[in-house]
């Protein structure tokens, strides 16, 4: 099993959702090799993830910090998570092809 849930994940949690706006939480479930998670997705589809210490916790910081929290088994991700996935693969590819031929 990875490490646990700590104090500095979420700090860090708290700290997108504060510099970011549109933020949705979506708690992603306990699997054989990680604890269970919370992914936070911007309104542009920048996301960040962190373990926490169970779905009740995600739920309650989604309350505490007044953004909506959704269990990602019944919701799926956003499509703007996907997009801003592609979105930073093509740039990578591009500047990859830039830097070859430097």
């Amino acid at each position: 099993m990875d490490r646990g849930a700590n104090r500095a994940d979420l700090e860090h949690l708290e700290q997108f959702v504060r510099s970011r706006y549109g933020v949705e939480g979506y708690v992603e479930p306990r699997t054989t090799v990680t604890d269970t998670t919370l992914i936070l997705i911007a309104h542009d589809g920048e996301w960040t993830r962190r373990r926490i210490p169970d779905p009740r916790a995600g739920r309650d910081f989604g309350q505490r910090l007044s953004i909506p929290v959704y269990n990602v088994q019944l919701t799926g991700y956003p499509q703007r998570m996907r997009d801003y996935n592609e979105r930073r693969k093509r740039a990578a590819k591009a500047e990859g092809a830039k830097a070859e031929g430097a």
